[in-house]
C-alpha cells in the first residue's frame, strides 16, 4: 500500500508533450543529476537525457521488438513520479512504466504479451558501442562530454541477460522484464556503486509493479515534508500541489565543482540544440543567481532547508572577483543578475533560525552588495545603473530605448540608455535591509550602519523614481536623472518592499486598469499604452529574438506576477484591505497560467505568455522562476514571521474554507484554519471562524478573518 499517492493521483496529466516536437514526451521524475528532456514513443530511454547540466545524450538503452515497427499511436499517463506507456496491436501488447530514480538510475518496467503466432524477439540496445563490456546481467560504458569537465559513466542491468542477445517469447507467452542503468561521473563514481545502484532493480526479486511502488514511496518521501494546504477553491489547491512538484522536479545535487551542495535550477528544458551531445544555446539546468531567491521564497516553507542553503553556499564559494553572487556552472562562475538572494536568505532565516549558517554568510552578503554599490552605484545617489538591459533579466524592456523613441532595431547598442532601474534599486534596498536584520539577529556591530544605508536607498527611490502626476515609479535616465516615462511592470515593486505610504496610493492601481495592466491573462511586462507594447514578445512587428524569445515589452511572466500579486496583498493590507476581492481575482488568474487552456487536468508552466490571450509563447514546461506557495501561506492563510513576533493578516478571497496545516516555523508546528461561519459545515472538519493552532493545541480564535500579532515569547509558551 502506498504511503501517500495523493501527488500522482492528483497531478496524472495523460499525455504530456513539448509542443515544439512531436511525438516526445516529458517525464516527471528526475535524478539528482540524471534527467530526460524528452522521451521518444519507444520501451526504455530514447530521446534526449542530461545529466548535471545540458548534454543531450540521445540514448540510455531501449527494447527492440522484432515484431514491432513503431509504437504510435499509444496511450500515456503522466504521472510526477513515472511515466506509463502503454501499446497494443493484432500481434503485441506492452505495458512500461518507467522513471528516473533520484540516485541516477533510469528504469523500465515492461510487461510483454505475444498474441502473435510467431515467436517475439527482444533485444536490448545501447548507444552505439559505447556500453559493449559485459559483465553477466550488465554492461559498462561511457559517455564523453567534450564542453564540460567531467564524462558520464554508466551501467546498465538487465533482469534477464538473455535480452543481451534476444530474449524470445513464444505465441500466446508473456514476460516481465526491468532494465535500470545508473549513471555518475567517471573517475569519481566506482564501478561498484553504479553496478550496485542499477542492480538494486533488477536484482530485488520484486515484480515490476513493486518496484514502482518504492519508486512513488520513494518520491512522496519529499512531498511529505512539505506544508499541505486545502481550500475551497480547487484551483488554488491543484496549483499548491503542482508548485510542489516544480521545485522537486528542478531540485539537483551535482556534488561537483562550483556546484557541490543542492540546490534548484530555473527548469530543466532548454533552449538549445537537440543535436546529440551538442551545447549551443541557452540552458536553465544550472545555478542562475536571478531565480535563486525566488526558489529560496516558496522552498523555505520545506521541512528541510538543504536545497536553499546549498543554492546560498554554491554562490558564497564561488563569488566573481569583485565579490558578486553569480550564475555557476560546475565549471565556470559567470555573469550577475539583478536579484534579491540576501532578502530571501533572510525569509529563510526566519523560517528556520540557522544561526550558525546565517553567521557564515552574513559576510559573503556585505560583499555582493559592496560590489553592487562598486560596478552599478554612482557619486550623486544610491542608485543603481543597469548597463546592460539584459542583466535585470528584463531584457527589451522598453524604457530602455525611451530616449531613442523606440527604434525599429532594439539590437543597436546606440539606441539604448544605460538606466538607474527600479527593479534592481529595489532589489538593493532589501538586500541592504537584510544584513541589517541579519546582523541583528547574530550580533553584528554593523547593523545599524546597514539600517542608515537602507533607509538612504529607499529615500533616493521615493523622492527620485516617483511622478506625482502619473502616479507611478519609473526608471532614470543614468547621467540626467530624466525619467523614462514607460510603465514596466517593476514601477509596483516599491509596494512589494513595503516602502511607500499615503503619499503614493495611486501607484497599485494602474494593475486594475484594463489600459494598462488589467490584460485578459494579466500581468504584461509593459503597460499596454506603452508605444512598443507587443503581447505576444515581437518588438514593434518583428520577432527579434524568434517566436519564442525573451522580450520584456508585453508577454506575460510568472516572474513579475509573483511580485506583483504580492504587492498588491500588501498595499491591500496597508490601505484596510480594499484590493482583497482584485487580489482574489488575479491570484486565480495567475493559477490558471499553470494549466493548459485552463484545463486541470494539464499541469505545466512555461516561461512566459501571451497577455492577452493566456498562449503559452515558450516551450520550456515546468519552469522554475516564480513563486507562488508563499502567496499562498503569507496573504491567504496570512502567515508573515517577524524576528520577534508573528503576523496574521489573511487576504479575504471569498474561500468558504481552508485549512494550511504542517508548517514548521523555528521548531513548531502550526495549523491555521478558517471556516465561515455562514456556510454550512457540512463535511468540514474545521472549527468555526479563523483559528492558529501551535502543536495541535488552539492559540487563536477569531469569528471572521482579521489581523493580529502574536509574540514567539506567548507561541512558546502555549
Amino acid at each position: 500500500m502506498l504511503v501517500d499517492s495523493r501527488l500522482d493521483d492528483e497531478l496524472r496529466a495523460g499525455r504530456k508533450m513539448l509542443r515544439t516536437k512531436p511525438g516526445a514526451f516529458l517525464l516527471g521524475s528526475t535524478g539528482a543529476r540524471l534527467w530526460a528532456d524528452y522521451l521518444d514513443p519507444e520501451p526504455g530511454f530514447s530521446g534526449r537525457f542530461d545529466f548535471i547540466h545540458k548534454v543531450n545524450i540521445p540514448l540510455l538503452f531501449k527494447i527492440t521488438a522484432d515484431l514491432v515497427r513503431g509504437y504510435e499511436p499509444c496511450r500515456t499517463e503522466w504521472c510526477p513520479s513515472h511515466l506509463l506507456m502503454e501499446y497494443k496491436d493484432r500481434r503485441v501488447s506492452l505495458v512500461e512504466k518507467k522513471f528516473i530514480a533520484w540516485n541516477d538510475c533510469a528504469v523500465s518496467c515492461q510487461t510483454w504479451v505475444n498474441h502473435s503466432d510467431k515467436e517475439l524477439v527482444l533485444t536490448l540496445e545501447t548507444y552505439e558501442d559505447l556500453f559493449s563490456e559485459r559483465n553477466g546481467n550488465q554492461l559498462h560504458g561511457c559517455f564523453e562530454i567534450e564542453h564540460y569537465s567531467f564524462d558520464v559513466a554508466g551501467v546498465v542491468a538487465a533482469s534477464d541477460p538473455a535480452l543481451f542477445t534476444g530474449m524470445r517469447l513464444q505465441p500466446g507467452e508473456s514476460k516481465q522484464i526491468i532494465v535500470s542503468a545508473a549513471y555518475g561521473i567517471n573517475g569519481l563514481d566506482s564501478r561498484e556503486l553504479l553496478s550496485e545502484r542499477a542492480c538494486s532493480y533488477v536484482e530485488s526479486g520484486l515484480t515490476v509493479d513493486q518496484v514502482l511502488e518504492v519508486q512513488q514511496n520513494e518520491y512522496q518521501s519529499w512531498f511529505d515534508k512539505t506544508p499541505k494546504f486545502d481550500s475551497s477553491d480547487p484551483v488554488l489547491n491543484k496549483t499548491w500541489l503542482y508548485r510542489w512538484f516544480l521545485l522537486r522536479h528542478n531540485a539537483a545535487d551535482p556534488q561537483y565543482g562550483y556546484l557541490s551542495q543542492p540546490l534548484f535550477y530555473e527548469g530543466r528544458s532548454h533552449k538549445k540544440s537537440k543535436k546529440p551531445f551538442s551545447k549551443g544555446g541557452w540552458e536553465f539546468s544550472k545555478l542562475i543567481n536571478l531565480s535563486v531567491p525566488l526558489h529560496i521564497m516558496d522552498a523555505r516553507w520545506h521541512h528541510d532547508p538543504k536545497f536553499c542553503e546549498g543554492a546560498l553556499h554554491n554562490m558564497k564559494e564561488a563569488l566573481g572577483e569583485d565579490g558578486m553572487f553569480r550564475c555557476l556552472t560546475v565549471d565556470t562562475i559567470m555573469h550577475s543578475f539583478a536579484n534579491f538572494s540576501c532578502w530571501a536568505a533572510y525569509q529563510l532565516y526566519l523560517v528556520h533560525r540557522n544561526v550558525q549558517f546565517a553567521a557564515q554568510l552574513l559576510p559573503f552578503m556585505k560583499q555582493n552588495v559592496a560590489a553592487w554599490t562598486q560596478v552599478h552605484g554612482n557619486e550623486s545617489d544610491h542608485l543603481m545603473i543597469e548597463h546592460k538591459h539584459t542583466r535585470t533579466g528584463k531584457e527589451y524592456q522598453p524604457s530602455y530605448w525611451y530616449f531613442h523613441d523606440f527604434p525599429r532595431n532594439p539590437k543597436d547598442k546606440q539606441t539604448y540608455t544605460h538606466l538607474k532601474r527600479v527593479d534592481r534599486a529595489v532589489y538593493h534596498y532589501l538586500n541592504t535591509l537584510a544584513i541589517a536584520k541579519l546582523g541583528e539577529a547574530v550580533g553584528d556591530p554593523e547593523a545599524d550602519a546597514y539600517y542608515q544605508q537602507a533607509d538612504q536607498i529607499k529615500q533616493n527611490i521615493l523622492e527620485k523614481m516617483w511622478d506625482e502626476s502619473s502616479q507611478y515609479f519609473y526608471d532614470l535616465h543614468y547621467q540626467t536623472d530624466e525619467k523614462a516615462f514607460v510603465k514596466n511592470i517593476v514601477g509596483i515593486y516599491p509596494g512589494w518592499a513595503e516602502i511607500i505610504d499615503d503619499r503614493f496610493n495611486g501607484m497599485i492601481e494602474h494593475l486594475l486598469n484594463e489600459q494598462e495592466f488589467n490584460t485578459k491573462s494579466p500581468f504584461p511586462s509593459v503597460s499596454i499604452d506603452c508605444p512598443a507594447y507587443s503581447k505576444d514578445g515581437g518588438w514593434m512587428g518583428h520577432f527579434v529574438k524568434g517566436r519564442n524569445g525573451c522580450v520584456w515589452d508585453g508577454p506575460t511572466w510568472p516572474y513579475t506576477n509573483s511580485i506583483a500579486l504580492d504587492s498588491l496583498a500588501r498595499e491591500s493590507k496597508r490601505r484596510d484591505h480594499q484590493f482583497d476581492s482584485q487580489f482574489a481575482h488575479f491570484l486565480r488568474e495567475y493559477s490558471f497560467l499553470h494549466f493548459f487552456n485552463r484545463d486541470l487536468s494539464q499541469p505545466g508552466l512555461v516561461e512566459h505568455y501571451n497577455s492577452e490571450t493566456g498562449e503559452p509563447l515558450s516551450d520550456e514546461q515546468e519552469y522554475n522562476h516564480s513563486y507562488y506557495i508563499d502567496l499562498i501561506i503569507s496573504h491567504v492563510a496570512g502567515l508573515s514571521l517577524e524576528k520577534d513576533y508573528i503576523v496574521l493578516d489573511p487576504i479575504d478571497l471569498g474561500l468558504d474554507y481552508f485549512c494550511l496545516d504542517r508548517i514548521n516555523v523555528q521548531g513548531a508546528e502550526l495549523r491555521i484554519t478558517y471556516r465561515n461561519p455562514t456556510q454550512s459545515a457540512d463535511n468540514i472538519d474545521l472549527e468555526a471562524g479563523y483559528c492558529l493552532y501551535v502543536q495541535g493545541k488552539l492559540v487563536y480564535q477569531n469569528d471572521k478573518l482579521c489581523r493580529t500579532e502574536i509574540s514567539w515569547a506567548q507561541l512558546r509558551s502555549n
